[in-house]
């Protein structure tokens, strides 16, 4: 037998060739959680072009052919030909304890390496792993970039860049390449194409997040045992992932799709017949109306007409908070149930929205634990969904997997909902989503009751700001056309609200005087914790009086959140109207009151906020002509704001905390126009008011400093970021060649993001002996959750994510400890069961436990949180509730 080389001339391109039949792709626990083969790379890489294949098909015809240029499959076949490469097949033979040859350790020793392959792995993340052969593989024969690109990034991230002589030789020189390249010419062969070309910047947005989702689908467990026939599951496993087409109920009409709960349909407005007609194919669409004029509807309903007429493959339906799209999501799913056939495959399946995570077909990114398992994201890739903006948004940012979600989004009705209530940073980010969604064939929907002509004309890239003055107002703009078709309707009755200004004591006593003569109360603040304050405050004296008190914000987990908003919400919508008769009540709530949520008061109080925001908050009073009132009600809303003059000399002693969630100069603009008014007219009052504040003009004196504040921002401590520095910031995270950011570094809301979360428990033992970690809820139920991914099945992992994740509270970063404090418990389960992050991609978790002592106080794992000036109390009445320490 003839010796091995010598290890001092033994390197990557003298060692062996192995075939694509010969290497794995995938390794497979068994019953017993041993690692054993999985599908080789030659299967693996048809598996995943055939399922590419699939989900085009999935497209309405003159959508597929319009988006997925030829190649597109074959493509997603290639992502993985970098697995062909000397440490990756040593990499898995070591996952299977198969057996090494001398050849094979004298190749470890010479790259300094041992047998461990979380050791090898790391050595291939310096050219981005298998990803970055790939992608290296695709550049020496194609000499594209894009397609380079595209296989490259389909773990997410764009690869370092690393098209060198040199660096080939790590991935097995000339021999390897050669292989690879068979590989490639073999699955030209078995898909009979040739590579896409002529691709635009959308295209290969779409192509790389096919590839990611193909690729996903492809490793899931459908593809498991080697032995059986991967053909025969490519039905099964498309259809598990959700991935088929659904079928639609033809000619239906609005009276059809919505009725009362007796089943009496009912008539559409004009808004929402001139709307449907307006609505011919994939473009920009602008329904401007006031609150309550039944803007959903309208948008649901042109929405069917897209997908009855094969124009759009699905729905996604964007808001700005995560309880506005929980209450839109029980409207949505009526309206799913009656435009799907029944005989549509999954019929229930497709009504995605808080389970859409239970779905478990979707490789290692979809398991619990992976950065693809949360509903928000998933639900993206549903053909119907109910979600948050900021997952739209994100697929216009250079952030992770961000191609994945303008894949999800494309050919489908996108419905943009209150989108007037965000700052410059996300609009520029919104306006290059607008772009990318045009450009992917969907059918954008925006709807506002508050959107200035300039912020109109913005979003549809064009327009004549004097034809477009009317209000309310239609804006149409299809894809296949350059000009915007304005159309003007008839604006409703006018509702006049009465104004008063007044201060916070008059107002306390005022909330308990209304309550308790029967009124349904709605106060609403800028801050949560001023909503805490006077929540804790307010409560007990409505106890003593007999007044039930509310209290609805972000900082909930989700159990507690979900049975405030649905007994709150309940209680002052429509479903409520039997009950709101019985007693008065007062809610106190945040922003997230103040929007694409129908309920109705009978009084309000709110700060002070930019005309905008008050505008939809008066929205929110004397909603319904059918509410049933208390005699001697009357439509009043109170503002709670200085005087002008106190304002403009120091607006932040004089709107206290407000002045940080809003600009001083747009207080200062809006407070202008609204102090002097002891009335508004809806709808009649507000384009004129609206454009009266955001119009610009030249400023003296201290207004003069505040708007250069808000254009350079504050440099003395506190400092703030002006809008030229936030629209920088938003080019830079916008999609581009640029190294793509972790989600937790590419914030969509400059001003509000809460991308960090506690797991709160009221205990914790780790038993080092059972290789368990036990987690008593705050109900008192213990889960336990074992050490090793082995130890229980995938399906017993999910229910146990899904449970804890109910017991999640999400908190801003800034007011987040700095460390993970606790970190040894992500090697002791929790890593299984939440995304830990990705320390090469300076990507951190998100999750950090924290035990709820009896008192409601907050501590780590090991005690008193330390890296952080802040404590925390947790009451599920009140919330997560955050202070400096003393």
């Amino acid at each position: 037998m003839r010796k091995p080389r010598s290890i001092a001339s033994l390197n990557p391109e003298t060692f062996p060739v192995r075939r694509a039949e010969q290497c794995l792709a995938k390794t497979r626990l068994d019953e017993h959680g041993i690692c054993r083969a999985g599908r080789n790379l030659y299967e693996h890489c048809m598996i995943v072009g055939a399922v590419a294949e699939e989900m085009i098909a999935t497209f309405p015809a003159q959508l597929r052919d319009s988006l997925f240029l030829p190649g597109s499959s074959l493509l997603a076949a290639c992502h993985d030909v970098g697995k062909l490469s000397p440490t990756f097949y040593l990499r898995l033979q070591l996952a299977t304890n198969a057996p090494f040859t001398d050849v094979e350790n004298a190749l470890l020793r010479r790259l300094g390496l041992s047998q461990r392959a979380n050791e090898i792995r790391d050595f291939e993340l310096r050219w981005g792993g298998h990803a970055g052969v790939s992608a290296f593989t695709l550049m020496i024969m194609t000499g594209d970039k894009r397609l380079s690109t595209i296989v490259g990034q389909h773990h997410g991230c764009r690869v370092q860049e690393t098209m060198s002589h040199t660096a080939g030789t790590l991935f097995g020189a000339e021999t390897w390449q050669r292989e690879r390249q068979h590989l490639i010419e073999k699955l030209q062969s078995y898909f009979g194409a040739e590579w896409p070309r002529d691709m635009s910047q959308a295209q290969q947005l779409l192509l790389a997040g096919l590839t990611s989702v193909a690729d996903w689908i492809g490793s899931g467990y459908f593809f498991d045992d080697p032995h059986a026939s991967w053909q025969v599951l490519l039905p099964a496993a498309l259809e598990n992932a959700g991935q088929i087409a659904p079928r639609f109920i033809p000619d239906l009409t609005f009276g059809d799709l919505f009725h009362d709960a007796d089943g009496k349909a009912y008539q559409p407005n004009e808004a929402q017949t001139q709307l449907f007609d307006a609505v011919t194919g994939p473009g920009v669409y602008i329904l401007e109306a006031p609150m309550g004029m039944g803007k959903t509807e309208a948008a649901l309903f042109a929405a069917y007409k897209m997908l009855s007429t094969g124009k759009a493959k699905g729905i996604y339906f964007a808001l700005p908070t995560q309880l506005t799209s929980d209450k839109i999501h029980q409207r949505f799913s009526a309206f799913l149930r009656t435009i799907l056939a029944e005989d549509s495959p999954h019929r229930q399946a497709l009504l995605l929205h808080g389970k859409a995570h239970l779905n478990p077909a979707m490789g290692e990114e979809g398991k619990p634990g992976g950065s693809w398992f949360t509903p928000p994201k998933r639900g993206l890739l549903a053909p119907f969904a109910v979600g948050t903006l900021d997952q739209a948004l994100m697929a216009a940012m250079n952030v992770k997997h961000g191609f994945v979600r303008a894949f999800g989004l494309a050919g489908k009705v996108v419905i943009l909902d209150e989108i007037h209530s965000y700052d410059a940073y996300t609009s520029l980010i919104m306006q290059n989503l607008v772009n990318i969604l045009r450009d992917l064939h969907c059918t954008v929907i925006i709807l506002s009751a508050t959107l200035t002509q300039s912020r109109r004309e913005s979003l549809l890239e064009g327009g004549d700001s004097e034809v477009s003055k009317a209000y309310p107002l239609i804006s149409a703009k299809p894809r296949v056309q350059t000009d915007v078709n304005y159309l003007p309707l008839s604006p409703p009755p006018t509702r006049t609200v009465n104004l008063c200004f007044a201060n916070d004591g008059h107002a306390f006593e005022e909330a308990l005087s209304h309550a308790i003569r029967g009124e349904q109360v709605l106060w609403i603040e800028n801050t949560v914790n001023e909503a805490q304050t006077l929540y804790k405050t307010l409560a007990s004296r409505c106890t003593d009086m007999g007044i039930a008190c509310g209290l609805l914000h972000s900082r909930f987990t989700l159990s507690d959140r979900t049975k405030n908003e649905t007994k709150w919400v309940n209680l002052f919508g429509k479903d409520g109207w039997r009950e709101r008769v019985n007693s008065g009540r007062i809610l106190i709530g945040t922003q997230v009151l103040e929007q694409s949520i129908d309920i109705d008061a009978d009084f309000l109080i709110t700060r002070f906020a930019p005309g905008d925001m008050l505008m939809q908050r008066l929205g929110r009073l004397w909603r319904h002509a059918g509410t049933p009132r208390p005699a001697g009600a009357h439509c009043e809303a109170w503002i709670l704001a200085p005087d002008l003059k106190t304002a403009i000399t120091d607006p932040y002693q004089a709107f206290g905390a407000s002045a940080w969630v809003y600009a001083p100069y747009l207080l200062c603009r809006s407070l202008e126009i609204w102090q002097p008014k002891k009335s508004v007219l809806i709808p009649t009052d507000i384009r004129p008011m609206l454009e009266a504040t955001y119009s610009e003009r030249e400023e003296k004196g201290a207004m003069s400093h505040w708007k250069q504040e808000l254009l350079e921002g504050k440099k003395t401590r506190p400092v703030r970021k002006g809008i030229k520095e936030l629209e920088q910031r938003a080019r830079l995270t916008l999609a581009s060649d640029a190294q793509t950011l972790p989600e937790s570094r590419a914030q969509t809301r400059y001003s509000e993001q809460d991308d960090r979360a506690f797991l709160l428990i009221q205990a914790i033992e780790s038993d080092r002996q059972a290789q368990l970690t036990r987690l008593q809820l705050l109900n008192g139920e213990w889960l336990s959750v074992p050490w090793m991914r082995n130890r229980q099945p995938e399906k017993s992992w999910r229910e146990q994510a899904i449970r804890l994740e109910s017991e999640l509270v999400r908190v801003r970063a800034s007011k987040f400890p700095q460390k993970d404090e606790g970190a040894r418990l992500w090697k002791q389960g929790l890593e299984h069961l939440f995304y830990a992050g990705n320390s090469n991609q300076d990507e951190s978790p998100d999750v950090m436990v924290a035990i709820v002592e009896p008192s409601g106080d907050l501590r780590g794992v090991d005690g008193e949180f330390s890296s952080t000036p802040c404590r925390y109390r947790y009451r599920n009445d009140i919330g997560l509730q955050i202070n400096k320490k003393e």
